[in-house]
């Protein structure tokens, strides 16, 4: 276990930067947002700085943008004017899990994801001039149409290019997709064609496939479910084989059948779960990640799969 699996990059626009990412959410003029991205690319690229210290010459998969919008809407109602008040009102969600997120906020709003990758390769350029190589991945997360993918990707290929024109130095990175949703799982081939390495986000994967709001079955129903044995494990402790495993399992037949390299993984509590670990390791994936407490028992359950499997 060396290495970060997954850097949620919301994390950090959620602590000290959550006012420049307001203030581009809330951006009334191109002005204001080229204004707000250039704040944030330089925060994004201070954080970025220090976290490859961290990391050195082990490798890191840094997520793009992946959470909700209404988490970076302020608080308390407080807006600067009328104006931003009506704007915070356009952007509200029904339903904003399932809304403008990921990938979908990076077509719209097509600054963000070549800022925070710009601000990721002048973070490599710095400490590799300091002697580190950290091993860098970008992920595109809630990717469900092989075009959003493909322009993502774009966006990520155009911020290297001018971080080298800059710089002279040519950051070496892989690119690729999560597979958190039904469709994204289904239509693997297309995104492998496009990506170097696929993350299934079981926890996304689970939700959408059972149709399932994790923190509402979690309270009203789900001990009812286990206790009349309509379920015999939670599927979000244990990953349910015969749909979202057969879900899985399909799309890393379909991936391999279009790049025969492609690197397969799984982000999640799924990942820290010993009889999960065994189904993923037989399906053919490569690596698990899941949260540091879980680390010891997903090594152990890992090598228990990989001497099952000889």
């Amino acid at each position: 276990a060396e290495g970060i699996g997954l850097c949620r990059t919301e994390h950090q626009f959620l602590g000290d930067q959550l006012p420049l990412v307001q203030r581009l959410v809330l951006a009334e003029s191109e002005a204001e947002e080229i204004e707000a991205i250039a704040a944030l690319t330089a925060a994004q690229q201070s954080d970025f700085t220090e976290l490859l210290r961290v990391v050195g010459d082990r490798p890191i998969t840094v997520r793009l943008l992946d959470a909700p919008l209404h988490e970076f809407l302020p608080s308390d109602g407080h807006y600067r004017d009328d104006a931003q008040a009506e704007r915070a009102a356009a952007t509200h969600e029904s339903n904003p899990m399932l809304g403008l997120r990921g990938v979908r906020f990076a077509m719209v709003q097509t600054r963000l994801y070549p800022a925070q990758a710009e601000a990721l390769f002048r973070a490599w350029v710095t400490v590799n001039a300091e002697g580190l190589t950290p091993a860098l991945e970008v992920m595109i997360p809630l990717v469900s149409l092989p075009g959003e993918l493909t322009e993502a990707i774009a966006q990520v290929h155009r911020a290297a290019e001018t971080v080298a024109a800059d710089t002279g130095v040519t950051v070496p990175y892989l690119v690729g997709s999560m597979i958190e949703t039904p469709r994204a799982a289904l239509l693997a081939a297309p995104l492998a064609a496009e990506a170097q390495f696929l993350s299934f986000g079981t926890n996304d994967l689970t939700q959408l496939t059972y149709g399932f709001s994790r923190d509402d079955v979690e309270k009203t129903m789900l001990a009812h479910y286990l206790e009349h044995g309509l379920l015999t494990d939670s599927p979000f402790a244990v990953l349910d084989r015969d749909g979202v495993g057969a879900l899985v399992s399909l799309a890393a037949d379909n991936a391999r059948s279009v790049r025969p390299d492609v690197k397969l993984g799984v982000c999640g509590e799924h990942g820290g779960d010993p009889e999960s670990i065994a189904f993923l390791d037989s399906v053919g994936l490569h690596y698990v990640s899941c949260s540091p407490r879980r680390v010891p028992v997903a090594r152990l359950a890992a090598a228990h799969a990989a001497l099952d499997g000889k």
